[in-house]
């Protein structure tokens, strides 16, 4: 039992860990309950499946994103090697095929000779030996009523995702589109559909009285902003979606040398160019509703919707009181937990929550003293940020360079200032790395 870890939960964050302890030399038992039972928001029987955008961000070490992926990448991570492998043009941003990168993370997984998978749902966390919870935002009832028994009487939070409708290249009008980055930056990797002020008036009035699928329970208060129904944008006010994901500054439409009043963009969705989605697009509208409205864009007048946008539940624990920096359960740390039911918020910080749970999962279990990433990494704050008992309100973060040591001195510019945190996390990283090489089979 010593070299043997339980992990439970295929999605990114599982995955991640996963693939970690079995670069080491323990024997992971992984569960997946996909395909015996699946979710709403799952469409593919394939591990870490992306269900809202293919997007994972900025891809510059300059942001945030970019940082946090540099240093995966450093550190060995699955997800990133195969999010390399799996890309697609999307300007300043990683996007990735889908269903690639999905399939490509699940034969890595399933080929790995450490790793045995099992299908089927696990009712509950076993009584014995190491584990690591990675079951996200759609853990099954009965799973999240045994976690609750497990965490005492500190109560969950939770909030709903959506996901994006997807539309087929086809089936785009072009001549009512064009493709361009905003300002310029990158190649011209978006589709970009215009509107006029009559022609956005019209859709926005559409879009707010459309008619919503059923989501029990919750009112629009409690919808998590970084992931907001665009529905729910449209109704907080006339402008508010211009300056959201319709915002028009620096999308200049070559037919006419302006900025439209309003833009729609389109992302690629797969390496073959056949499919795009609807950027910043989450709803839970009803499918006809999706169709009708949003066919109210001229450029998606005969849009074939390959994909409509669906609302789920996702759920996250109060963890600063109840995890400390390397994902264990305080009161119980042989449990672990990663992912976003941890409270970091987007698919790479998943990826990085399940990178370091099951690093230092797997050098416990051989003896080895844990790493202690520092605050000065986007990995290293992260883990410090979930366990922060000072959150009294805590809430889903995605990485952020608000959240990373300062550097203590003034450098002028942003863009500079965010370049030298970086370059003192990858140096800081690689130090730090470079004493744990042998780790690794």
């Amino acid at each position: 039992m010593l070299n043997k870890a339980t992990v439970i939960g295929a999605g990114l964050a599982g995955s991640e860990a996963a693939w970690q302890l079995a670069q080491r030399g323990i024997a992971v038992d992984l569960y997946e309950m996909k395909p015996v039972r699946m979710t709403p928001a799952h469409h593919s029987n394939d591990f870490a499946e992306l269900c809202c955008s293919n997007s994972l961000r900025g891809a510059e070490i300059c942001t945030a994103p970019g940082l946090l992926k540099e240093e995966l990448r450093r550190a060995g991570s699955l997800l990133i090697a195969c999010a390399d492998a799996t890309r697609v043009e999307a300007g300043g941003a990683l996007a990735v095929d889908r269903v690639a990168f999905a399939a490509m993370v699940t034969e890595k997984i399933k080929s790995h000779p450490n790793i045995t998978v099992h299908a089927g749902e696990i009712t509950h966390i076993p009584d014995e030996g190491h584990v690591i919870v990675a079951t996200g935002p759609l853990t099954s009832d009965a799973l999240f009523d045994d976690i609750k028994n497990k965490i005492g009487q500190h109560e969950y939070l939770h909030f709903y995702d959506a996901a994006a409708p997807i539309v087929s290249f086809d089936s785009v009008d072009m001549e009512s589109a064009y493709f361009a980055s905003r300002y310029d930056k990158g190649t011209a990797d978006y589709i970009n559909c215009p509107m006029d002020r009559e022609q956005y008036d019209a859709f926005w009035q559409a879009l707010c009285d459309a008619e919503q699928a059923p989501v029990h329970g919750f009112e629009d208060k409690k919808v998590f902003e970084g992931c907001m129904p665009v529905e729910v944008m449209g109704r907080r006010g006339h402008d508010t979606l211009l300056y959201g994901p319709l915002k028009p500054v620096g999308l200049r439409d070559p037919r006419t040398g302006k900025d439209p009043y309003a833009v729609v963009q389109l992302r690629r969705d797969n390496a073959a160019g056949s499919l795009y989605n609807l950027v910043g697009f989450q709803t839970h509208l009803k499918f006809p509703e999706q169709k009708r409205v949003f066919s109210m864009i001229p450029a998606l007048r005969n849009a074939e919707f390959v994909r409509y946008g669906v609302m789920h539940r996702n759920t996250f624990m109060d963890s600063p009181r109840l995890l400390d920096r390397h994902f264990r359960l305080r009161e119980q740390p042989r449990i672990r937990f990663a992912g976003q039911m941890t409270g970091v918020e987007g698919y790479i910080e998943s990826a990085a929550s399940g990178f370091e749970a099951g690093l230092n999962l797997a050098r416990e279990l051989k003896g080895l003293p844990l790493i202690e990433f520092p605050d000065t990494t986007a990995i290293g704050a992260l883990g410090l940020y979930v366990s922060n008992e000072a959150n009294v309100k805590f809430q889903p973060m995605n990485i952020n360079f608000g959240i990373i040591q300062p550097l203590g001195y003034r450098v002028k510019g942003k863009r500079e200032k965010n370049t030298q945190i970086a370059l003192r996390a990858l140096e800081q990283l690689d130090e730090l790395l470079d004493t744990v090489k042998e780790d690794v089979l």
